[in-house]
């Protein structure tokens, strides 16, 4: 997300949670980019989840991490090794 300096006055603080939760957050002037909002580190939020942690940015996903089980996947998820 990108944003001229002017609008980014009036939502600072909604920009900051925002940067915080991992969203990119561009501050521009005349539409050239200046700064960029990021965490300073470990961050906790305002109901006590911690952004970030000892394994941050360490964990990677498979690009099919969110695609939809199979009925397989789905029947022999329940099985204990067997």
């Amino acid at each position: 997300m990108q944003l001229n300096v002017y609008e980014a006055k009036s939502a600072l603080s909604n920009l900051l949670d925002r940067a915080i939760a991992g969203e990119t957050v561009v501050i521009a002037r005349a539409g050239q980019p200046l700064v960029r909002l990021v965490p300073v580190g470990t961050v906790k939020s305002k109901s006590g989840v911690t952004f970030g942690g000892a394994l941050a940015g360490k964990i990677k996903l498979k690009q099919d991490f969110f695609a939809p089980l199979t009925d397989d996947d789905l029947l022999t998820s329940g099985r204990s090794g067997k």
